[in-house]
């Protein structure tokens, strides 16, 4: 039985879509929204904007099904909204994020929005540099080491074969460091704030870890590891990263065919004051978000879970793998990574 003999569509809401997708510009906010979400005064400076004008073509989205939003602190971001349940709209919706994906954003707004995440990520290297030396306890107050360590590890334990070569991003002080340095043959310590993985490899000097290789930088350094990483563990960073789609892309390409990808993160929340007392971006993530994020990079989900709360937080884990040999390698050199 056909779609047109089981469900009568809505002409209006037929009428609603045609004229929120009849638009460019609104269609390149579609398209900017793909990977990442924004605030209405960061698409005015992607788009050259003003305001008044991009928060009609926002409502347009919203009211059509294409936009939602998330309150973060004060400010609302959008995203675009996840597929809708109705048969006709998932296969319209469907179609259009297809073809809008297939386009791309004209050179000034591509390097526009490029700004606003090097922006946000430079707030947040910011944060540590200051914030290197006290950051520990603030963090305890959120999620300790301890209140993800076992589940993480049962994980690895789980998905991950004893040996071979892993990464942990964003290594905070180093404490989880010694659990991997234990279970993998070769290990990568990997920071984008030199202040924080200086604390990290002070610690896993005194603890004697002799395995681990101190990368400061972004992912992206991660694929000039010969022959790809067995696993890649993300524990307590995304929150506080700009752009986390970026983050899943690079963890792909860098990782081996059947490499796993773990990661623990706060769920949403609404505390405020984690923003300023620990730096974060974001309050907690959506897991549909990270599950978005992962799927769009390649990753196939195979375990999620959802535990320890403390002073009202929750946390969540996800494991990933990776299933194609779709990524290829450079030679590993310790001289490209400068360290």
């Amino acid at each position: 039985m056909s779609i047109k003999e089981t469900q009568i569509i809505d002409v209006n809401h037929l009428a609603t879509f045609g004229h929120a997708s009849g638009e460019a510009l609104r269609l390149q906010i579609l398209r900017a929204l793909s990977r990442d979400s924004f605030g209405v005064l960061e698409l005015c400076q992607i788009f050259a904007t003003k305001q008044p004008s991009l928060s009609h073509h926002l409502k347009v989205l919203a009211n059509a099904g294409l936009v939602t939003t998330r309150r973060e602190g004060n400010s609302i971001f959008y995203r675009r909204a996840p597929l809708p349940k109705d048969e006709v709209f998932n296969a319209l919706h469907g179609a259009l994020w297809t073809a809008v994906d297939a386009t791309e954003l004209p050179e000034e707004c591509a390097a526009r929005l490029n700004e606003v995440n090097e922006v946000r990520a430079e707030k947040s290297k910011a944060f540590f540099r200051d914030h290197a030396g006290h950051f520990h306890s603030h963090q305890e107050q959120i999620a300790s080491v301890e209140l993800y360590t076992k589940e993480v590890m049962t994980a690895i334990e789980k998905y991950c074969q004893t040996s071979g070569l892993a990464a942990e991003i964003g290594p905070g002080e180093g404490q989880f460091l010694p659990y991997l340095a234990d279970h993998f043959n070769q290990l990568i310590a990997l920071d984008s704030s030199a202040e924080m993985l200086a604390l990290a490899q002070e610690y896993g000097n005194k603890q004697r870890l002799n395995n681990v290789t101190w990368v400061n930088g972004d992912t992206s350094a991660l694929t000039t590891f010969d022959d790809g990483l067995d696993c890649q563990v993300i524990n307590m960073v995304l929150h506080h990263v700009a752009s986390p789609q970026k983050i899943f892309d690079d963890c792909y390409a860098a990782a081996k065919p059947g490499g796993v990808l773990i990661i623990s993160d706060l769920c949403e929340h609404d505390q405020t004051w984690a923003k300023d007392a620990c730096g974060d971006l974001w309050l907690g993530l959506n897991s549909d978000d990270i599950l978005l994020w992962a799927d769009h990079a390649g990753w196939k989900n195979i375990e999620s879970s959802y535990f320890a709360q403390r002073n009202g937080f929750t946390i969540q884990l996800h494991c990933f793998n990776k299933t194609d040999m779709r990524s290829q390698h450079e030679p590993f050199s310790p001289a490209k990574l400068g360290n």
